[in-house]
């Protein structure tokens, strides 16, 4: 099943997908390249006999906690990259008035992480789409014991399937 929906309580340790993909080892050439250019490997994964472009995780946090620590949004986002084994490019966050939400993003090699929050609401949304052999599910402990939240969602949805 290529959507996913995963309630995770506060109650139970949530029990992490399984996430072990495999880098396709399909190449591709443009037609009429040039002998000097080597082949590209397209990162796509292949995980339980299908192959994609990567998986995109969809975190809702509610009544979560630290909403409005910039700087503590961007340890937590520089831990989930290095938890998920992805090459940090860069991270912006931006620091909303009055109410302090955070909206941001960590550019990766193998895609992103995004952030929106509503300190007002205890409420965070994040986005994590990792390809390659990224492992984007680590993320999901570390939001959860970062920011607490009572209830979190996490909905997976495989990109570029075919």
């Amino acid at each position: 099943m290529v959507d996913s929906l995963v309630q995770i309580g506060m109650e139970a340790e949530a029990e992490v997908l399984d996430t072990r993909a495999e880098v396709s080892e399909a190449a591709f050439t443009t037609e009429g390249s040039r002998p000097e250019e080597e082949a590209r490997k397209d990162f796509f994964v292949e995980r339980h006999g299908l192959r994609f472009a990567g998986t995109h995780l969809i975190l809702d946090l509610w009544e979560a906690e630290r909403l409005d620590d910039a700087a503590y949004m961007e340890e937590v986002l520089r831990r989930c990259v290095e938890a998920a084994g992805a090459t940090l490019l860069h991270i912006h966050l931006h620091r909303f008035s009055p109410n302090g939400g955070i909206s941001g993003v960590a550019v990766l090699a193998e895609s992103h992480i995004s952030v929106h929050t509503w300190p007002e609401r205890s409420y965070a949304a994040f986005d994590v789409f990792m390809c390659g052999a990224a492992r984007p599910h680590e993320t999901i402990r570390l939001l959860r014991q970062a920011f607490r939240p009572r209830r979190m969602t996490v909905n997976e949805q495989l990109r570029g399937v075919f």
